[in-house]
């Protein structure tokens, strides 16, 4: 069984998962990171494949993925740190990556890849929806990759539904339709949205980010799904300490106020 499905089998709610950028703080960082936020008790991880044009991020997710380019990382040099990684680490793991770069190293070579490494899904949010039924899904599946689509709050549910009934895994609920980035709180609007997609009874759980960096935003969000994905917080501590044990730990100390 994909330890996404494994995970999700055993647990319904609770979980969290956090995102970094491969090859920030430094170009050899990245297994160290994996290891030190599952050994912090951390569910699952992201492993974000720098960009130079990274749409749907804010500022600090695109300062670190300007530093990790400028540090050399690629996805060639990012499977061969990866190479390894099962023999250490046994939670889900997922790349979140932007289709240009993935499409430049292949799509089925992308994808034998993730399976020779044993990662068990993909994030890539500027892949269309009907592209990924007609060009991509049968390609993942081969390989036993899931394919994480992403919702927002202006998806429609005819979409939604469509989503749930054609991918698996989970279904990446975006707080808000705009970049990332940490929030204070997240206001009636965004609390509602979460309850409206709840109340769809959806085949696949949903895991809510964009935004989660305390202990509101966090306790909204357990709330209405089965976990958070927490990206920005931990990639801002992880680039004050260069130490992903402090920053987890710092991280878990702030939502916890």
């Amino acid at each position: 069984m994909n330890r996404i499905d494994s995970l999700f089998s055993a647990r319904r709610d609770g979980i969290m998962s956090i995102y970094f950028c491969a090859g920030h703080p430094d170009a050899g960082s990245t297994l160290a990171t994996i290891k030190a936020l599952e050994d912090n008790g951390i569910d699952m991880v992201e492993v974000g494949i720098p960009f130079s044009d990274p749409l749907a991020d804010g500022p600090v997710i695109q300062d670190a993925a300007t530093k990790a380019l400028r540090n050399g990382m690629s996805l060639k040099l990012l499977f061969s740190q990866l190479a390894d990684v099962r023999k250490s680490v046994s939670i889900p793991l997922v790349l979140m990556g932007y289709l240009n770069p993935i499409m430049h190293y292949g799509f089925e070579r992308f994808c034998a890849d993730c399976s020779r490494c044993g990662i068990d899904g993909m994030i890539v949010p500027d892949m269309p929806f009907d592209d990924y039924m007609n060009l991509y899904k049968d390609t993942a599946e081969r390989y036993g990759i899931k394919v994480i689509m992403l919702i927002t709050p202006e998806t429609s549910d005819e979409r939604i539904r469509l989503i749930d009934d054609n991918t698996d895994g989970f279904i990446y609920m975006v707080s808000s339709a705009s970049t990332t980035g940490a929030q204070k709180s997240f206001d009636d609007s965004k609390v509602n949205y979460f309850r409206r997609i709840a109340s769809m009874n959806l085949r696949n759980p949903r895991m809510i980010g964009f935004g989660i960096s305390n202990r509101q935003t966090l306790e909204s969000s357990m709330a209405n799904a089965s976990g958070v994905i927490i990206g920005s917080r931990f990639v801002t501590l992880l680039d004050e300490t260069h130490d992903a044990v402090k920053a987890i730990t710092e991280l878990k100390r702030i939502l916890a106020e």
